[in-house]
């Protein structure tokens, strides 16, 4: 009994394995119904398996000698990761392949796109932000690009992944050490602050996660208080100025009584105690969030306020391009203390802002004007500028950032739509030359205004390609 019981046991241990070869050969033969015999490894590439007869030598059968199970399920595993081999050598050829292959044309600037100025006058210095190229350029304060000159050759460039430099359209200089501080715009969501010196691909001295879609930056020194305008979410949101990674703001300003509607620009007149935000004017009521509702980064103890205050779907309003004016100290949902606004203002699209306080003026880069606009701080309602700098002479072209070198007398404009910066003296009015122009390509090259574009279309009957950004 003892003995037929062992037999039978072997005979049940190699009928399964000669069952897992058997099923080890048909999975890695089947290809779908009526393709046994073969298996598909990779595109274009099908490996037969069959089994023959080996042939006769001199007449006679070649004798042939089985295999154990073991050695065919070997046999068989080896084949399957030989198979699987070729098929991962055959993806990453055609991927190779694919990663070479050159558009037919492609429309693309070759050159910096300036979107904000600032000045360090301690250092003579004047820094670019390039929205189109994701670069921080300084130069030289007294640069001027011959005509016929290519570019000014910047002084240093700060450039990289490292650097966490993306759309950057708001610029602050610290007075006291020449710190650069530049806002991010769109995708990075994160304040980066750089020492003076620093060029090349190096990674910020200090970062500060801000809420998506914050765009304009001003610090008061006397108090250490930095105010940052949220564009998305029509707020104004007020730091720390050494505020780093998920520190939560001291204060927030939002709410439809605000005036707040999709800030760009911020200014400040410390002096009277003033903010001043330009509006383009799209907008949205808000509603606060349920109790107890998590932050966006997740964490109960950083609970933003912003985060507790929703769109309400439906609410979308376009309102008059404007210029609100707030108390420094304003938060919550508060009126502002005057509005300029009105078709005597020529506002379309007003961007970036500067105040100087001696003067007791508030410079407006009016972006889809092509001109830079002077009000006085205590301006309010539909009132006219007192100064206007627009005209051929002047080589404004769509500004977006505008800066007051009380120092030397100047005032500044980074110039979106013809790769220059330029540079007027604090009185000029009308169509004037500018003193300078520092540029970062040829005076022949167009601008093309692509910034950060999402799905084109094509228009065939004007074939033309639609890009929006």
């Amino acid at each position: 009994m003892a003995k037929a019981s062992w037999a039978s046991r072997r005979v049940a241990f190699i009928s399964t394995i000669l069952t897992l070869v058997g099923w080890a050969a048909f999975l890695t033969t089947f290809d779908g119904p009526g393709m046994a015999g073969s298996t598909r490894r990779g595109p274009g590439e099908t490996q037969l398996i069959s089994i023959q007869p080996l042939p006769a030598e001199e007449g006679a059968m070649c004798e042939q000698v089985p295999a154990s199970a073991e050695e065919t399920l070997m046999a068989a595993l080896q084949q399957r990761q030989d198979a699987r081999a070729a098929s991962i050598a055959a993806r990453n050829a055609a991927s190779q392949d694919r990663s070479q292959l050159k558009p037919v044309r492609s429309i693309r600037d070759p050159y910096a796109a300036y979107s904000s100025v600032a000045v360090d006058p301690v250092n003579n210095e004047v820094v670019l932000t390039d929205e189109n190229l994701f670069q921080i350029l300084v130069y030289d304060r007294t640069a001027n690009t011959p005509p016929r000159a290519r570019f000014t050759e910047p002084k240093r460039i700060l450039a990289g992944l490292n650097t966490k430099i993306e759309f950057q359209c708001g610029l602050y200089i610290d007075p006291k050490n020449g710190d650069v501080y530049a806002v991010n715009n769109d995708t990075v969501d994160t304040l980066v602050i750089f020492d003076r010196a620093a060029k090349g691909d190096v990674p910020p001295n200090r970062e500060l996660h801000t809420p998506h879609g914050t765009f304009g930056i001003a610090v008061d020194e006397a108090t250490q208080e930095m105010f940052l305008t949220l564009q998305h979410d029509s707020a104004m949101v007020v730091f720390r100025k050494y505020a780093q990674k998920d520190d939560s703001p001291l204060r927030l300003l939002q709410g439809d009584a605000t005036g707040l509607a999709d800030p760009h620009g911020i200014a400040l007149d410390p002096k009277n105690g003033w903010v001043f935000i330009s509006n383009h004017g799209a907008v949205s009521s808000r509603s606060p969030r349920p109790e107890g509702s998590r932050s966006r980064r997740g964490s109960e103890k950083q609970n933003w306020p912003l985060e507790r205050a929703q769109a309400i779907p439906g609410s979308g309003r376009s309102l008059p391009p404007s210029i609100i004016v707030h108390n420094m100290k304003a938060e919550g949902n508060a009126a502002p203390l005057r509005v300029i606004q009105g078709p005597k203002t020529q506002f379309d699209w007003p961007t970036g802002l500067a105040v100087d306080e001696q003067q007791g003026e508030l410079y407006v880069a009016n972006d889809m004007g092509n001109s830079i606009l002077v009000f006085n701080v205590t301006d309010s309602g539909d009132i006219a500028p007192k100064r206007v700098i627009k005209g051929p002479k002047t080589n404004l072209a769509n500004p977006t950032g505008v800066w007051v070198d009380l120092k030397n007398n100047e005032v500044w404009a980074a110039n979106f739509m013809n790769h220059s910066a330029t540079v007027y003296p604090l009185s000029a009015s009308g169509d004037v030359a500018p003193l300078r122009v520092i540029r970062s390509g040829p005076l022949d090259q167009p601008a093309l205004g692509i910034g950060n574009p999402h799905p084109v279309a094509y228009d065939s009957k004007r074939e033309q390609i639609l890009v929006p950004n």
